[in-house]
């Protein structure tokens, strides 16, 4: 994705099954959970580089022992900080007293993150700023065990106002106005009221320090959970240690959040991503499962996992975005996934090359976009083999050599042409110098395209389309092509995300702006004020009775007619090259990726009803000129 677009935030959670005293015979280490963490971490590195955090839980400790340990930063490394500190001490130990490194249980009484649970947190900032703070995993203590939590999650609620109001009515007085502390609270609230219903159910029963073995014995996480989450509305995975030693990780109703899980007789793992499992365990791809959508994968203090429903599963909508850009791609399924949306692009490709294949470079922007690079030349390579067979069909029964082997060297110009250099700093004030500075983000390789050539770029998708104006196809326009065909793999953004990436505001996306500039070209600006009109008059409905009046927008138009559009307010002034613009079709993004049909920045199909509160607002938001996110 050429425009700078947050990610999705990333989990891990580790639970260590085997007393610690296994690991260092087994393994050679006692702080192989640590080990593992980092790695978990480390391979997520693409889902959170804004933030860190880092948990974890001892059990059965003697009071007076701390067993709660938590590292977070905000640096400009923050995994590498983090470890930094933790092993800081560790490292202190190797060069003093090296033979207690190798005494697990003298480890974990005197040594923090030496406990037999996990979790880690990597944290994009959708939303507020980035300070300590804000890093997961949040704290919730207490003086009892069984009452503190520990919650770390990627997740965004569509209802914050709702939830937060839920806790003033229950008499609680909230310190902020955010999912993360509405979250945690109320987990809180239920956790408070489990325990003290076993409490008073079996006080004449046992001594007050001995009923606390009962309360971490007789705790329903699912209940708790299925009390907690019952009015969530957003798309979450929520992970929680509860200080005397349950664990969950929580995934919605509709699996808009990926959590993947693997168990054996030693651990038990939880991570945003399956091969982060498969990488960091040498596991393989079948013993990875999948978290069921409303389902909480629970694990038990005394090992015991299950996975156990706790809000009714809605239609299956998982993330497709995912699929297209935010996960790594050495998924099996992703890799093969992303392959097929470049190769079902690759007749519109075609077509806007009028067939000229020879006459034509192809390359990818950025980085990530190279998988479904390879898919648009796996298609490319389709269709010349049938062209080669036709040519050598027609040279009759007795062909020469040089004839044959001229047609078989018909194949696509495949090159790297861009390159982006560095993330350049904003040190420079004046606008007119910032802005050439950010026209040379990216570099091109030069002689690889001839005069009058075609010229084709194939991204993850397109959604603000800023830094392709200003930077990178002023610099293709360099090796002065004859047409510059940029192509998104992914289909037209046309609304807001409120599940998790931070696309809040309509006037963010070239296509709401392409689709804005048509009404108004064809005389029809009247739809922007009646949708106007018809979203503002749903202001006092429930989200359950509110509807989509955004759609309205695109409705005269044809997704081919509002990318005409986008090329055209996407092409800079003073540029040779025609510039077109391709983006892929929902039809073929559901063939590609058929098990993640969560589509509703493309087509405005929330699969909750929050989402269709905030794509209202957003427009609100928008016919007011109010610059700000509607969640």
């Amino acid at each position: 994705m050429s425009d700078e677009l947050k990610h999705e935030c990333g989990v891990a959670m580790l639970r260590l099954l085997k007393p610690l005293e296994f690991y260092q015979k087994k393994y050679g280490t006692s702080i192989y959970g640590l080990n593992k963490m980092y790695l978990l971490m480390e391979k997520q590195h693409n889902r959170g580089q804004d933030g860190v955090g880092l948990a974890n839980i001892k059990l059965d400790v003697s009071p007076g022992k701390r067993y709660i340990s938590r590292k977070r930063s905000v640096a400009t490394n923050p995994i590498q900080d983090v470890f930094k500190q933790v092993n800081k001490r560790f490292l202190e130990l190797e060069e003093n007293e090296p033979e207690k490194l190798k005494d697990s249980q003298w480890m974990k009484e005197n040594m923090p993150f030496t406990g037999e649970l996990f979790l880690g947190h990597l944290r994009y900032g959708t939303f507020g700023g980035n300070t300590i703070e804000q890093c997961h995993p949040f704290l919730r203590q207490s003086n009892w065990k069984t009452r503190n939590v520990v919650l770390a999650g990627n997740f965004n609620m569509t209802n914050v106002d709702e939830l937060f109001q839920q806790l003033v009515d229950l008499g609680q007085h909230p310190k902020q106005k955010a999912d993360t502390v509405t979250i945690l609270e109320k987990i809180g609230h239920f956790l408070d009221e489990a325990n003290d219903e076993i409490y008073y159910k079996r006080k004449d029963d046992f001594s007050k320090k001995e009923i606390t073995k009962v309360i971490e014995e007789e705790l329903d996480l699912q209940d708790i959970l299925t009390q907690s989450a019952k009015y969530w509305d957003g798309g979450y995975v929520m992970c929680g240690i509860i200080g005397h030693g349950d664990a969950f990780a929580l995934r919605d109703p509709n699996a808009i959040r990926p959590a993947y899980y693997y168990k054996d007789d030693e651990i038990v793992v939880v991570a945003s991503e399956r091969p982060v499992i498969q990488t960091s365990f040498n596991v393989d791809i079948e013993d990875v499962k999948e978290i069921k959508r409303g389902h909480a994968l629970i694990i038990k203090k005394d090992g015991t996992v299950e996975e156990k429903q706790v809000r009714e599963p809605l239609e299956r909508k998982a993330c497709s975005f995912e699929r297209i850009y935010f996960s790594r791609g050495n998924d099996k399924d992703i890799y093969n996934e992303r392959l097929e949306l470049g190769k079902r692009i690759f007749p519109k490709v075609l077509e806007s090359i009028n067939n000229d294949v020879r006459n034509t470079v192809f390359s990818y922007i950025p980085n990530t976009a190279e998988v479904s690079y390879f898919g648009l030349l796996k298609g490319c390579h389709a269709y010349l083999n049938e062209v080669k067979t036709k040519k050598i069909q027609e040279l009759g029964d007795n062909p020469c050599h040089d004839e044959i082997a001229k047609i078989m060297e018909i194949s696509p110009r495949a090159e790297k042409i861009a390159i982006k250099d560095a993330k350049l700093r904003t040190f420079i004030t004046s606008d007119d110098s910032r802005d050439d500075l950010v026209a040379h983000v990216y570099d091109v390789t030069y002689g690889t395209v001839k005069p009058n050539d075609n010229l084709v770029m194939i991204d993850d998708s397109i959604v603000r389309g800023t830094t392709l104006k200003q930077s990178i196809i002023r610099i293709l326009d360099r090796l002065n092509p004859k047409k510059i065909v940029v192509v998104s793999s992914a289909p037209q953004i046309r609304y807001p995300d409120c599940y998790g990436i931070d696309m809040a505001k309509m006037g963010d996306f070239i296509a709401f702006n392409a689709a804005v500039d048509l009404l108004k070209d064809t005389n029809q600006e009247h739809i922007l004020t009646e949708a106007y009109l018809k979203c503002k008059s749903q202001l006092d409905l429930p989200k359950e009775e509110m509807v989509n009046y955004v759609q309205e927008i695109y409705r005269p138009f044809s997704a081919e007619e509002i990318s005409g559009k986008i090329s055209e307010l996407l092409t800079p002034k003073g540029i040779k090259a025609e510039v077109k613009i391709i983006y892929q079709s929902i039809s073929d993004l559901h063939e590609s990726c058929p098990n993640h049909l969560g589509d509703w920045y493309f087509t405005g199909d929330y699969p909750t009803p929050g989402g269709i509160k905030v794509v209202n607002k957003a427009f609100i938001n928008y016919m007011d000129g109010k610059n700000e996110r509607a969640y």
